[in-house]
């Protein structure tokens, strides 16, 4: 059964040769949500999570919204094994299929076809295994020959294909997104939100971060506010 299971998480992220709070900072600090600390070095640290503890399981529809800056990108990173937690647990058991940034990896001057094997092996995806998946992957993009061509050459619609098509190439148990996805060309909208959909119905956790409240009330069963590096339950139901 998959799970996400984080104990007091903490998060700190080091500013070097900060001796003082000067009034640019502090206008930093109001603008970003995190707030200035002390790590266990005595370094001057922004604090972007504070202490955070949850546990996902299977069914559970988790909405995460709050201001810029409030740590719900930070948080989806640490669950997603971006960041460690500075202090603090997290395990996580399952599949997991992160949205937070699809066309990560993706090298401009590289085929459509080099970056599809470039982005599975970031996925964690073996090319063996990537290689019983490129005909789904080509056919759902619809790019035909434009694979065989650098990924510069392509229009920002072309881009957000190949990138949609190889993040969803997989099922997962464990669905992390920062905000809904758009996929740009008006014609493959209706496809991808089917396929969106579907492999959000068949994963066990979904955990979405957005400042649509209304949408997050739409798909989620568990809504928390993010705050200043701290959650509090907003509504479960």
């Amino acid at each position: 059964m998959p799970s996400l299971v984080g104990k007091n998480i903490t998060v700190d992220f080091p500013i070097y040769g900060g001796g003082s709070r000067s009034l640019k900072k502090s206008i930093v600090n109001a603008a970003s949500g995190g707030f200035f600390a002390r790590d266990a070095s005595e370094r001057l640290v922004v604090r972007a999570l504070d202490g955070i503890s949850f546990n996902f399981s299977s069914g559970d529809r988790v909405g995460l919204f709050g201001h810029n800056g409030a740590g719900k990108s930070t948080l989806l990173r640490v669950m997603a094994g971006i960041y460690e937690p500075t202090s603090g647990s997290f395990i996580s058991k399952g599949r997991v299929a992160s949205m937070l940034s699809i066309t990560l990896g993706i090298d401009p001057e590289a085929t459509g076809f080099e970056n599809i094997f470039t982005r599975g092996y970031l996925m964690g995806i073996k090319p063996k295994a990537m290689n019983t998946l490129v005909d789904e992957i080509v056919h759902f993009s619809g790019l035909g020959d434009f694979l065989h061509l650098p990924y510069r050459t392509y229009s920002s619609g072309m881009a957000m294909r190949l990138a949609f098509s190889i993040a969803t190439c997989v099922n997962a148990d464990i669905i992390l997104m920062d905000e809904w996805l758009s996929v740009g060309d008006a014609e493959f909208v209706d496809r991808a939100k089917v396929k969106l959909e579907k492999m959000i119905n068949e994963a066990g956790i979904v955990v979405l971060a957005s400042h649509n409240l209304d949408l997050i009330k739409s798909q989620c069963n568990k809504i928390y506010q993010v705050n200043h590096g701290k959650i509090d339950i907003y509504s479960e139901f």
